[in-house]
Formats: C-alpha cells, sequence, structure tokens
C-alpha cells in the first residue's frame, strides 16, 4: 500500500502529457474537494493523472475510479499527430489498458484505484453515487467534451470540484473543445469558479 508521498512520486515519474504542475494542483484540488464521495476520472491514458488523484484518495480515505475505453481519442488513432505504433493490438487497435495497469501496479495503487473499461457515458447512465470530485480529460472533440459534462456533472454532489483539463481560452494554445465545456459549465449557473493551474481549471458546485 503507497504512501500519499510515493503515489506523487510515482505519478510524476509516469507516462503521460500532464505537466507536474498541473498534476500537482490536480492532487491539492482533489484532497481539498469539500464534499464527501469517492473521486471519478473520465479519460485516464495511461494513469499518470490517476495516481495524483489516487495520492488524494489515500489521504481522504476513499478511492479513484477511473472510467475509459482505453482505445485512444481521435489524435492518437494512425495518421494523427499523437498517434504511438507501440500502443497497437493485436488488431490494429489503439490499446492502452496494458500501460495503464503497468502504471498502476508499478505504483502499489491497484487499492485505492478502481479501472472500469467503458466509455464515459455507459459508466454514468448507471453511476449512483455522488461524487466529491470529478475530473473530465477524455476526447477533446466538442461531442464527446460536452457529453462527459452532460452524463457526469449531475453526479457531482453540492459543494464538489469539477476540474477539466487542457482548457485554452486562445485557440493558438490548444484546441478548444475543453475551454468550450469549461464555459458551458459556467453558463449553467451551478458553479462558481476556484483558482486553476494553467490549463487545469476547477469550478465548485453550488450547495
Amino acid at each position: 500500500m503507497a504512501s500519499p508521498t510515493a503515489l506523487l512520486a510515482a505519478a510524476q515519474a509516469a507516462p503521460g502529457f500532464m505537466p507536474p504542475h498541473e498534476g500537482q494542483a490536480l492532487y491539492r484540488a482533489a484532497l481539498a474537494a469539500s464534499a464527501e464521495g469517492p473521486l471519478l476520472e473520465v479519460g485516464s491514458w495511461m494513469g499518470k493523472s490517476a495516481l495524483y488523484l489516487a495520492a488524494a484518495a489515500r489521504q481522504r480515505g476513499t478511492q479513484v475510479v477511473t472510467v475509459d475505453h482505453h482505445r485512444g481519442s481521435e489524435e492518437h488513432q494512425p495518421g494523427w499527430e499523437y498517434h504511438d505504433s507501440g500502443l497497437l493490438d493485436g488488431l490494429g487497435r489503439i490499446d492502452t489498458l496494458p500501460a495503464f495497469r503497468r502504471t498502476i501496479a508499478e505504483a502499489d495503487a491497484e487499492d485505492v484505484v478502481v479501472a472500469v473499461v467503458a466509455r464515459g457515458e455507459t459508466l454514468a447512465a448507471i453511476w449512483s453515487t455522488p461524487l466529491a470530485f470529478l475530473f473530465i480529460d477524455g476526447s477533446h472533440t466538442d461531442e464527446s467534451a460536452q457529453r462527459d459534462l452532460a452524463a457526469w456533472a449531475p453526479h457531482l454532489a453540492p459543494n464538489g470540484t469539477l476540474a477539466i483539463h487542457d482548457v485554452f481560452p486562445d485557440p493558438d494554445d490548444g484546441g478548444q473543445a475543453p475551454y468550450r465545456m469549461y464555459q458551458a459549465a459556467l453558463a449553467t449557473g451551478a458553479y462558481e469558479e476556484l483558482e486553476g493551474t494553467h490549463s487545469l481549471r476547477l469550478l465548485r458546485r453550488k450547495p
């Protein structure tokens, strides 16, 4: 059973795209979430951010649930910018689940990370436990980003924290789908803004 300190160290060393300062901010935000309940991550890739959340979950005495189909987003498919042929399975499809499982196992975090292999909206349809913390970092198309928000926001407990990654107001800095998801959440009037870090933005659901 790895300690929070060990989990944070493992997160820093794990493969993935989240910068260390954003990972640390994710950890602090999950640790400080005002509501009670589990933490949930939509979009896991190879498990880097899951370990930051696991460190917070360990200290909170709860668990982090990750949901990902592990087939990669659009940009990971053959012919796209972030494609990695080493992640192809025997059928020629992206499969990040083995790498994710290895990341979690090597960090000794299997007791605190509950991995669900499914599309986010599929799990959301049968989910019933209020969440203290919801981290959305899935596919970055408008359709999928808005679908993730619509599927999971209703499960966030009052005073719970909604975290969204890769929010770039300037299109020259990155894709706009997470930014538009963030704007859509604000437009509901159900959230108040918290201090974020670079592309990691935080909202608290109002009571």
